[in-house]
């Protein structure tokens, strides 16, 4: 875990968790999905945990998907895909629990977001409770370049943040936006010249007060939002569904090569 992710508690009890794949602008190959995973099934049970700060290194929070994934998955290759189908954890696959499995935590977390966060890595950030980010943050629901669907629970933690039009339209476009914008439209809580040093600064300020306190507004929170109902279940396994029957396929496949020979796609109905 530690080539991808790192962690590292204070004595307040504030977790320190770092995406460390810097040379890939932290994107997520199946390693970093395993250890993301990990790092969340840890901090569930972590004696003393306050608050968690999830950050990337280097020059961005999260690209998304590794190329080198989507180069294999144009070829044809194996490794290029798992089935999404199986319900791994509780109502979620195991690609869907780096979202929501934040959300699951009994304690606050605070994203701190700089550079870009596409695709996995927005959905991946829509799961923490606070968004801090940076005034030139790209953000992007990115799926729709690459001829998929968000499948990280993506839709399920939007449609508490984001009002329904712009969620559409963010989904079937892929507009890149930037960090002013991002807070305007609910995907980021506030712009911060340095998103880092504010959250681990208003985390050292939850980890002051009462640990029961803050667990039971997490819980309140999470019910307020009804993220984790039965609509939620149902969507997150559309969503597992609809990426399954895309994956492979020729307009899929033809969106990827198109996009890594940097050309205009050629689709068929």
């Amino acid at each position: 875990m530690e080539n991808r992710v790192r962690i590292t508690i204070d004595a307040q009890g504030v977790a320190d968790v770092c995406l460390v794949r810097s040379d890939k602008m932290n994107a997520l190959d199946f390693e970093m999905f395993d250890a993301i995973a990990a790092a969340i099934t840890r901090l569930q049970t972590e004696p003393g945990l306050r608050v968690v700060v999830l950050h990337g290194e280097g020059k961005a929070f999260c690209a998304g998907l590794d190329m080198g994934r989507m180069a294999k998955l144009s070829a044809g290759e194996p490794g290029g895909m798992r089935d999404l189908r199986p319900r791994t954890h509780g109502i979620a696959n195991s690609a869907q629990y780096l979202g929501l499995g934040w959300r699951e935590l009994p304690v606050p977390v605070i994203a701190a977001v700089h550079g870009v966060a596409f695709g996995g890595g927005l959905q991946l950030a829509l799961g923490a409770d606070i968004r801090l980010v940076t005034a030139d943050l790209k953000m992007s629901v990115m799926e729709i370049k690459w001829g998929l669907v968000p499948d990280m629970a993506g839709v399920a933690l939007m449609r508490g943040l984001v009002r329904d039009d712009h969620a559409r339209e963010l989904t079937y476009t892929g507009r890149v936006v930037l960090g002013d914008e991002a807070v305007q439209l609910g995907l980021a809580t506030r712009v911060c010249a340095d998103p880092l040093a504010e959250a681990m600064a208003m985390a050292q300020a939850m980890a002051q007060r009462s640990p029961c306190a803050l667990r039971a507004d997490k819980r309140l929170m999470n019910l307020a939002s009804r993220t984790l109902d039965e609509t939620a279940a149902a969507c997150l396994m559309a969503e597992s569904v609809e990426q399954v029957a895309l994956m492979g396929q020729p307009n899929q496949l033809e969106a990827v090569r198109a996009n890594l020979e940097k050309r205009t796609p050629l689709f068929h109905d």
